[in-house]
């Protein structure tokens, strides 16, 4: 097939720069303003291009805060999502398995039941879940700030149609080698669940990055705040000044993780969202 080259791949291309360059711009301003001095942000025009505070406005942001250092704030919310991301793929590919592999009473209840979950958000269940966390004594801890959030219909969902569609002769051939079922899963499914895996690790862990009233809620200790509470927090009320170069700072910042995430997992996100690997 010859590849058709003229003024619509141009056109398309051209497009694509301009689209890229909408969405970048915003993040390049906040970078900018991350860079130079208060005055040089709030005195018209603010400047395009880096400016020469970059070292100090940045190690003030990692040893600075409102309640917290943002050093320790980044640490809280990079544990937070790392178990909420872990926990629920655990969680999610176990009871998948049981689901499809297994045969007892009332299963197909048990996956509806599970799915109903999904019209549960947590705003919907705060008030109760709060309560048993408190009840546990898991406020301020991160016990407290992952174990309530790791239950994932939509992950036990996905995982369940993909194994349903693995070849019924792999568990067979896996029954006559003397296969135990939890061999079964480590050895067999597992393997081939793993772009569906970095799809969902990607998804969860920005959605436990992104986390704010459930940690707002549980959260009294200062050392304990994550880095989206840090930020909402740095802003002044009345008639304080805010320290524009730092609040951006941190922004960045917060960014930077769940960057590195997607980067990293580009190729495994995308496999894992167009295809099946049997």
């Amino acid at each position: 097939m010859v590849e058709k080259r003229g003024a619509g791949l141009w056109l398309t291309h051209l497009g694509l720069i301009i689209g890229v360059a909408f969405i970048f711009f915003p993040i390049w301003l906040a970078f900018v303003a991350s860079t130079v001095s208060q005055p040089e942000i709030v005195r018209p025009p603010m400047p395009l291009w880096p400016g020469d505070q970059f070292f100090e406005n940045y190690s003030k942001a990692l040893t600075a805060g409102v309640n917290a250092p943002v050093a320790l704030m980044l640490g809280n919310s990079l544990f937070m999502a790392l178990g909420i991301a872990i926990g629920k793929i655990a969680i999610s590919l176990l009871s998948a398995f049981a689901i499809v592999y297994f045969k007892f009473p009332g299963k197909k209840l048990f996956f509806w039941l599970i799915f109903l979950t999904l019209m549960l958000p947590v705003e919907v269940r705060i008030v109760p879940t709060y309560e048993v966390i408190a009840n546990f004594g898991m406020l301020n801890s991160y016990q407290g700030l992952i174990l309530p959030l790791i239950a994932s219909a939509t992950a036990t969902f996905l995982f369940r149609q993909f194994f349903m569609t693995v070849p019924d002769e792999l568990a067979e051939a896996a029954r006559v080698d003397g296969a135990g079922p939890m061999r079964f899963f480590f050895d067999i499914l597992l393997p081939m669940s793993r772009t569906n895996i970095a799809a969902l690790f990607v998804i969860l862990f920005i959605y436990g990055w992104n986390q704010y009233l459930w940690p707002l809620l549980i959260t009294t200790d200062p050392d304990m705040n994550t880095i989206v509470m840090g930020i909402k927090q740095m802003f002044p009320s009345g008639d304080d000044i805010a320290d524009w170069p730092v609040i951006m700072a941190t922004s960045i910042l917060a960014m930077v993780p769940p960057v590195i995430v997607v980067v990293g997992m580009q190729k495994l996100f995308i496999r894992g969202l167009v295809e099946s690997e049997k």
